[in-house]
């Protein structure tokens, strides 16, 4: 098979890309993201080094739309890289109930998909944009989905009910986890890393602006934080992790909140944004600030995540290695260094050197657990289930 893929990871405002080449594994060839989509857009295009291979803007009263913005962007692909398009592969937050695993898109899966807006509709009307525009586009395009909730499709029907009537759970309302996707490509690279936690027990902590942690045994999830929503588990950049549903009953009783108001608060007010007052997100702006504020907001974040894997890890029944990935979990070895010091009980032991250098092992030689910080790639994941559901239906 030889030809190209194209990737995308559609938000609100953002839709970030990468072009892969087909091989025996796909192969990067650029990446980039069309920022600002609702106002001025802004389309860069990188090499793998990062570098700038192409940067466009427009104002706003000169947005060219959304489906051109994308025929730019593959016009563009088209004349600098001689290899055709095979398919374009999206990632979709949420399956619903009824899909788990990746597949080819049709108009009757996309429908039923419509359908599920509900149980996420802050992301999947905008996972779905690209989808429509390219459709309207190039209607013979394949275009593949991957499900983050599909990852989780392993854990029990216990591990997923909720104490509620079951009349709810036989209506979707259970816990289906995310960030499978990134899961799914630690998953797939700790046999080569650690080849007998990869077989036995391991806990895994995705953490960025949303944070999740889960547990595996022998590759599969048993157990993850996020639940129904992606708001569940732990605290994250501006949401909210788990919450004492009294708390939303007050608001709205007390505070006269409505379903909007709601929302807002929890999905962008709260988080490291709100424990810290307002000052930031971003977990390397409350590092090196000097407010005290931002001290305890980092300091609930770790207690939150040290509880989740303490969780995760009785659920499992112990665990033999622990992976940080995401953007904290690469880059921010304070973060590590306070999780693991809580954990230091169940046998973790870190090397500060290999820590401070944020290298692939992280753990010391007495440590009776491994350590590991592995970059996600959740894009390759997606161009893998490209290739291989290509391969099936030709």
């Amino acid at each position: 098979m030889h030809g190209a893929l194209l990737i995308f990871n559609a938000g609100s405002s953002s839709l970030k890309f990468t072009l892969f080449e087909v091989g025996a594994e796909p192969l990067k060839r650029v990446g980039g993201a069309i920022e600002r989509l609702t106002d001025a857009p802004q389309l860069t295009v990188r090499a793998p080094d990062g570098s700038v291979l192409l940067r466009r803007e427009w104002q706003a009263d000169q947005h060219p739309g959304y489906g051109n913005l994308l025929k730019i962007l593959i016009e563009w692909l088209d004349e600098h890289f001689d290899v055709p398009l095979l398919a374009a592969g999206h990632r979709i937050v949420h399956g619903g109930p009824r899909y788990r695993v990746p597949l080819i898109l049709n108009s009757q899966i996309l429908t039923k998909l419509r359908a599920t807006v509900p149980l996420a509709p802050l992301h999947l009307p905008h996972n779905l944009e690209p989808i429509d525009a390219l459709t309207e586009l190039y209607p013979q395009l394949p275009q593949v989905a991957c499900f983050d909730t599909g990852f989780h499709a392993t854990t029990t029907r216990i591990e997923r009910l909720f104490g509620l009537p079951r009349a709810m759970a036989d209506a979707g309302i259970e816990r289906y986890g995310f960030h499978g996707l990134s899961y799914e490509y630690i998953a797939s690279q700790l046999p080569g890393i650690d080849a007998e936690a990869a077989a036995a027990r391991t806990l895994v902590a995705h953490l960025g602006n949303g944070a999740s942690v889960c547990a595996m045994v022998d590759g599969k999830s048993v157990a993850t934080s996020m639940g129904f929503s992606a708001l569940d588990g732990l605290v994250m950049g501006t949401r909210c992790g788990s919450l004492d549903p009294g708390v939303l009953i007050y608001l709205l009783r007390e505070r006269n909140y409505d379903a909007a108001t709601l929302e807002n608060l929890l999905y962008h007010e709260s988080g490291l944004l709100g424990l810290s007052g307002g000052l930031s997100s971003d977990m390397r702006d409350l590092a090196n600030s000097e407010s005290a504020l931002a001290r305890e907001a980092i300091a609930v974040f770790v207690h939150r995540l040290v509880r989740e894997l303490g969780a995760l890890a009785a659920t499992a029944g112990g665990f033999d290695a622990l992976v940080f990935t995401g953007g904290i979990g690469e880059h921010a070895p304070a973060i590590r260094t306070a999780t693991c010091a809580a954990l230091q009980w169940l046998g973790v032991e870190l090397d500060a050197g290999a820590n401070a250098a944020n290298a692939l092992r992280l753990h010391s030689a007495n440590s009776r657990v491994g350590v590991w910080m592995i970059p996600t790639d959740e894009e390759l994941v997606i161009a893998r289930h490209c290739v291989q559901l290509l391969v099936a239906s030709s």
